[in-house]
């Protein structure tokens, strides 16, 4: 429930009110600071990947599991999930509990041992011990013991001390524990236990097969075994004690060994599973690598182990085997056992276990069984732990989403989801801990899709996550005998791009690529791999209706595309389906077929089927107050009408740029399909196009698609030639004054200048002022100006010159020389006739205003080529469209180029520019976008144009009409233009009748750098302005309210208050809204209407934002960005101001997503450009499920398994340790079993063992080259408390230690004087005895 506060009711009453045009005279003031972030980790959700370790602390409850890559989580009860991580990142090989006492020691790959203490939150490690010379193989640490028993690769056996983590002088060498006339090494050390019955004695087993009993007091073996075979199948590879003292070994020929240490050969050998063939031999089994040997009170043994099963069992390879008496029962697993340990009552060895559960952990699920229910059940998982049940291809994260939302899915997901049978109806033993859920005022949901079609809700609330819902996309669809989940062969395709760690759309065409929930309304959508798209409505009843299908027709390219030999093929398999065959995915429940029965939840309301080849979906959106939903790839936009069900269009990018009055859902098939490209990236140089480079011939769509055909082998090195040629004429061209730029408004325009008549006359031939690009002649080549033409012979000596070392100062010469020669071409090519200073300033060439682009037939008008010096013809030359290359036609005024830092206050000169160009080290800035295609066609660094970013508002976009708010489309394109597209909504009543008209003209066009990420919109005051939607109502109860149309400026929760920064640029009067726009290089506040860029920020220069997102914190708004380098940036809004530029994480531990890919490359001359696109895959993989979110959390897929979540906000960082579960709660320790009454007599019983007298100083000092002590680094400062409090501590016991020193003296003094005087009454007594005997006998005369 959301905190009610006084302050809450104003700003809404406030934002209730229509916002009034800011003037210049009034400020914007920011609320946020530095201060205010701090980012750290938070969660971790979900089964730890590719685990390794695994220990059990059976007093505390615990359960810790290492992994490959250095992770560690601890788990408890309920809410008790710890999770940290080895610095060095590597393989955690051991682990082992300081049972009851709060600690943990584990053994990682580069041969260190760890020492982590849990007592406080969270876990912190306290000091390392580095092993120099010998590998760790093996740990044992006895019951309430500090000396701990480390195994090495050598056969060595060293001892640490847990408290100081140094070594001991006590050390069993490999030499000494085998017999004197061994001849071999006896290999590492595999297992180290000690005998339950006498601590003194230590069992030693190495990998040879060799078994040792090492008396620790008298430093010798006591007792040697070995099977004695000869074979490679008597390697032990575990070995386990029994209460009483007998031992059992098991060995990589899935053999049981039972010893007794009175003989060095087995007293019996078995073979659990090994069956007899034919010839009477035992067949082969696999190894057994782990065993226990557990006893009960009721005189029960059971002996557990993992693997023995015979070689040829292909299906039953992972088992767990519990050996009851004579009873075998054998547990299969679906994945590979890792290890497991027993739970049993008491923790002491020489006692009867109990046991009571199996802990196994599986390379992929973590399964507890119940050994005291029939039938072994298994405790079902109350851990989030099936999160990669499918692989997750895409997430959503939603913080502070309305309330009611958590108890609907939960309702719904609870009656879908029944208890499953089998199950164990006792409780999760793993309960350690404590966690007392933490009030929190806000909700928290998490959406995973998956690959296999589904989609998960997940309750995130509070810090714990749990299932609410499922959501299953494939039955939606149905399902075909051979065709796989039901859409692979019509609606798979071919060439589909797949989620994580997967092949493609061919493996998983369920795979989801994206959804986006409408919370308000409880509308989802949901794009798969061909690029479907679906509509999906909540309702908590079950209904039987029907799922309208709409057919998205194909969207042709609108680029050349010169692809690889695998891309072809699979564009033209793709393409060369037929219709019949690509329907034959086929909606349940379509129209005609009756309808279908849906479950409460989520029920399909729309399906949008593209036709055709792939149409992968890179960006997706819904606005349930238009009713609307628009998605867009790399071929084009399509917008849909939710509500009537049509589409409304389906374009190309490129048409975007044309000025086409109106588009209605009858007309998209209708549409410019005329190959044209969208701007280059080369053109896209700060330095805008040069006259030269704008007189070159626009494409022509014939050569274009003729070229299409071309296979990609065939190079023709004229087109080649000529496009480099161009490219050089862009470069080393005068970079006009910036300034000039940025009053024009338009970057696609170029100021003519006059040609030599050469160059006219050669064009005069031409009967529509233009030849096609093939017919030009080598005279016609010859006559055009060209820089490489100019320069090539300087650029040849240079080289030569550079070869030979003739002198140093070479390059200085030759830029001397390109400087003049470049002026002198100027002065030569000027012709006096047409020379601008000649002209008049009505006969000046002017950039062309009013272009006619369509001709009477509604074709595009080509651009006429021919010039003329007759005062008839200048209209003709006025009305001509400068045709620059992958430049689109558009409104001259219309373009606002957003990409400059600041404008430069001289042109430069054309030796500028050519060093300028040629000193480019940057490939990633090179150009304004990352390639984003998945074929291979950037070889020429050209891009085609798709959609990347969308975005649905209520807008000022006309200049001409200040005051009209109108419904918007924003669409953010991969080569960084931002477009608008205007929706003319029907009135409310007339909705489902009246179709939506929508308008590509008008609105405003800005360019930025790098691909559009993300666009939102501030208020004049720079408060966030929510997206408009409809309430959610139930169908089923109220058919008759109406819809409720919130207004786009009225403020939500996250609406920013004001502080005390002021604006340094101030907006125009009349200017009402902000549009945030955010790409992968830059970010830009724009105002409108007035559409003038008033903030401006470089993200990055060199590299690029993986993700990027507008949230809100603590009442305002910010700019948060995930970079290519790892770290995290946040800007406040509206200025644009650095607040936050911290390492976080690195891009490459989330390189997993798409590894596999590359492996796939092999050819070395693709080696560059496929590594540039596994880097683009790579990332846009992980945008896909790295999210932002409101109150500044976020998180990301930390492993194929895991969910990482982190905050941005300071204040939730000092809450954190609260919302944390108590690992460690003070427990009492089981009593040791006690000494029988016969055993003590005759001998027998458990002997305690003196290890300080062993193991401590009188050992000896160890060598120092065996190992190195490292401090922790979060250990140091504990250690430092800790050093302080003992300190304090002794300093007290020092003081009291004398005060009763002093005691001591003064009752000393004390005792003496009662001495002296104690004989001084003997001596008075002795005196008056004496005179009483003198005068007894004597009478009274006698005195």
């Amino acid at each position: 429930m959301k905190k009610f506060t006084f302050k809450g009711v104003l700003d809404g009453f406030r934002s209730s009110v229509q916002a009034a045009p800011r003037g210049t005279e009034q400020e914007i003031q920011e609320t946020l600071r530095s201060e205010h972030f701090q980012v750290k980790k938070t969660f971790r959700h979900g089964f730890p990947f590719s685990p390794t370790a695994l220990a059990w602390d059976p007093i505390q409850k615990l359960l810790a599991i290492g992994d490959k890559t250095g992770n560690l989580r601890i788990l408890g009860g309920p809410g008790v999930d710890a999770h940290v991580r080895h610095d060095n990142g590597e393989v955690v090989l051991h682990a082992k509990f300081l049972v009851n006492d709060g600690g943990l020691v584990t053994a990682t790959a580069d041969d260190q041992l760890h020492l982590w203490t849990f007592r406080q939150k969270p876990p912190q490690r306290v000091q390392s011990l580095k092993f120099q010379r010998e590998r760790i193989t093996s740990l044992h640490l006895p019951l309430q013991s500090k000396w701990i028993h480390v195994g090495t690769e050598r056969g060595n056996v060293h001892v640490v001390n847990i408290e100081t983590f140094a070594l001991s002088g006590y050390v069993i060498n490999w030499n000494k524990a085998i017999e004197v006339t061994r001849p071999n090494h006896p290999g590492a050390v595999v297992d180290i236990s000690d005998n339950p019955l006498d601590a003194s004695k230590l069992l030693i087993a190495f990998e040879s097969g060799l078994v040792v009993v090492w008396d620790l007091r008298a430093r010798a073996a006591e007792w040697r075994g070995c099977l004695g075979t000869g074979g490679g199948g008597e390697a032990v590879r575990a070995a386990a004690w029994q209460q009483d003292g007998k031992l059992m070994t098991a060995h990589a020929d899935g053999a049981l060994a039972t010893w007794t240490t009175r003989s060095p050969r087995p007293s019996s050998l078995s073979y659990p599973h090994a069956k007899a063939n034919k010839d009477g031999k035992l067949e082969p089994c696999k190894p057994i690598h782990r065993l226990e040997w557990k006893t009960s009170k009721t005189g029960e043994s059971l002996v557990i182990f993992s693997g023995g099963l015979p070689t040829d069992k292909a299906g039953r390879t992972h088992s767990v085997t519990v050996l009851n008496g004579k009873s075998t029962t054998v547990l299969e697993m679906e994945h590979s056992v890792v290890d497991f340990v027993t739970l049993c009552e008491s923790p002491h060895a020489a006692d009867y276990q109990e046991p009571y559960a199996i802990v196994v952990l599986l390379q992929n699920d973590l399964v507890v069984i119940d050994l005291q229910s029939p039938g072994y059940p298994c405790f079902e998982n109350p851990y989030p732990m099936d999160i990669h049940e499918s692989p997750v291809t895409c997430c959503s994260y939603f913080a502070d989403c309305p309330s009611d939302l958590i108890p609907a899915f939960y309702s719904v997901g609870r009656a879908g989801n029944k208890k499953a049978a089998g199950f164990s109806e006792k409780l999760w033993p793993i309960d350690g801990g404590e966690w007392a859920p933490a009030s929190c005022s806000y909700s928290e949901i998490i959406l995973t899709g998956h690959a296999d079609g589904s989609v998960k809700f997940w309750d995130a609330s509070a810090g714990t996550l749990q299932i609410l819902y499922k959501l299953k996309c494939s039955k939606v669809f149905e399902r075909r005998s051979g065709s796989g989940a039901g859409v692979c062969g019509g609606v798979g395709g071919v060439g589909g791009v797949g989620g994580a760690g997967m092949g493609g759309e061919e493996d998983s065409p369920l795979a989801i690529q994206h959804v986006a929930l409408c919370a308000e309304s409880r509308r989802l959508a949901v794009a798969l791999p061909h690029g479907h798209v679906m509509l999906f409505k909540f309702r908590k009843q079950e209904v039987t209706a029907e799922t309208h299908v709409l057919e998205i027709p194909v969207i042709t390219d609108s680029v050349e595309e010169e692809a690889s030999p695998d891309a072809e093929g699979g564009r033209s398999t793709s393409c060369g389906r037929s219709e019949d065959e690509t329907r034959r995915a086929r909606v349940r429940g379509s129209a005609g077929t009756g309808g279908a029965r849906r479950a409460p939840g989520f029920q399909a309301a729309l399906v949008a089927l593209q036709l055709g080849p792939p149409h992968p979906v890179a960006a997706l959106t819904i606005n349930s107050s238009y009713g609307l939903m628009a998605w867009g790839g790399e071929r084009g936009i399509v917008v849909v009408d939710i509500w009537r069900r049509v589409v409304v269009a389906a374009l190309p990018a490129h048409s975007l740029y044309l000025p086409e009055p109106t588009l209605r859902h009858d007309r998209h098939d209708r549409h410019d399909r005329h190959d044209r490209r969208s701007p280059d990236l080369d053109q896209l140089e700060e330095s805008p196009v040069t006259p030269d480079a704008a007189e070159e011939a626009p494409p022509d769509p014939k050569l274009d698609m003729r070229r299409k055909s071309t296979p990609w082998k065939t190079f023709n090195l004229k087109r080649q030639l000529s496009k480099v040629d161009l490219k050089l004429k862009a470069a080393f061209g005068p970079v006009d004054n910036e300034e000039i730029v940025e009053k024009s408004n338009s970057q696609f325009y170029c100021e003519p200048t006059e040609k030599p008549d050469s160059a006219q006359e050669s064009n005069n031939d031409s009967p529509d002022g233009e030849e096609p690009p093939e017919k030009i002649t080598e005279e016609d080549k010859s006559q055009l100006s060209s820089p490489l033409r100019v320069c090539s012979d300087v650029f040849e000596r240079m080289h030569k010159e550079l070869q030979e070392k003739r002198s140093s100062d070479v390059y200085d010469r030759m830029h001397k020389e390109l400087q003049e020669r470049w002026q002198d071409k100027d002065r030569i090519e000027t012709s006096p006739e047409v020379s601008p200073s000649k002209l008049g300033e009505d006969e000046k060439a002017v950039r062309p205003d009013n272009l006619p682009l369509f001709d009477e037939d509604g074709k595009p008008t080509r651009p006429p080529r021919q010039k003329s010096k007759k005062k008839d013809e200048k209209e003709q030359r006025d009305q001509r469209l400068l045709s620059v290359p992958n430049i689109k036609y558009t409104k001259q005024d219309s373009v606002k180029d957003l990409r400059k830092k600041q404008p430069s206050q001289q042109g430069q000169s054309f030796a500028g520019n050519l060093m300028r160009r040629f000193s480019r080290v940057d490939k990633l800035d090179s150009s304004f976008s990352r390639s984003r295609s998945s074929s291979m066609s950037s070889l020429e660094n050209i891009s085609q144009e798709g959609i990347q970013c969308l975005a649905f508002a209520d807008s000022y976009i006309k200049k001409s009409d200040p005051t009209s708010l109108v419904p918007t489309l924003w669409i953010g394109t991969t080569l960084g233009s931002v477009l608008t597209m205007m929706i003319n909504l029907p009135e409310a009543d007339l909705r489902h009748t009246q179709p939506v008209v929508v308008t590509t003209s008008g609105g405003p066009i800005f360019r930025l750098k790098g691909s559009i990420l993300t666009m939102s919109f501030l208020d004049c005051n720079g408060a966030l302005i929510p997206y408009s939607y409809e309430s959610w109502k139930d169908d089923s109860k109220d058919n008759r309210e109406r819809r409720e149309r919130t207004p786009t400026k009225q403020s939500s929760s996250s609406s920013g208050s004001h502080g005390s920064h002021t604006s340094p640029t101030p907006l125009e009067a009349g200017d009402r809204q902000f549009v945030v726009i955010a790409s992968e290089k830059q970010a830009r506040v724009v105002a409108l209407p007035s559409q003038n860029c008033v903030y401006r920020q470089q993200i990055v220069d060199t590299d690029f934002v993986v993700k990027a997102e507008i949230v809100s914190l603590k009442d305002s708004v910010c700019l948060v960005s995930y970079l290519s380098t790892g770290h995290l940036s946040a800007f406040s809004l509206p200025s644009l101001r650095p607040l936050l530029h911290i390492d976080f994480l690195p891009l490459s531990e989330l390189s997993f997503q798409t590894q596999s890919k590359q492996r796939g490359i092999v050819d070395p001359m693709l080696s560059i450009w496929g590594q540039q696109l596994i880097v683009n895959e790579d990332t846009d993989q992980i945008a896909k499920t790295f999210c932002f979110s409101n109150r500044g959390h976020g998180l990301y897929l930390a492993s194929p398994t895991e969910i990482q979540k982190f905050t941005i906000d300071a204040e939730f960082c000092q809450q954190l340790n609260e919302m944390m579960g108590e690992l460690f709660l003070p427990r009492d320790m089981p009593e040791p079993p006690k000494e029988s009454f016969f055993r003590g007599l005759f001998g027998g019983g458990v002997r305690p063992l003196d290890r300080e007298e062993l193991f401590g100083e009188s050992s000896g000092k160890p060598n120092r080259t065996v190992a190195k002590h490292i401090p922790g680094a979060e250990g140091a400062a504990a250690l430092g408390a800790l050093g302080a409090r003992a300190g304090a501590a002794t300093s007290e016991v020092a003081r009291a230690h004398q005060l009763v020193l002093e005691r001591g003296d003064k009752l000393s003094h004390l005792e003496e004087r009662t001495e002296r005087m104690h004989s001084q009454a003997a001596e008075f007594s002795t005196s008056a005895h004496q005179l009483m005997l003198k005068y007894k006998d004597k009478k009274w005369y006698q005195l």
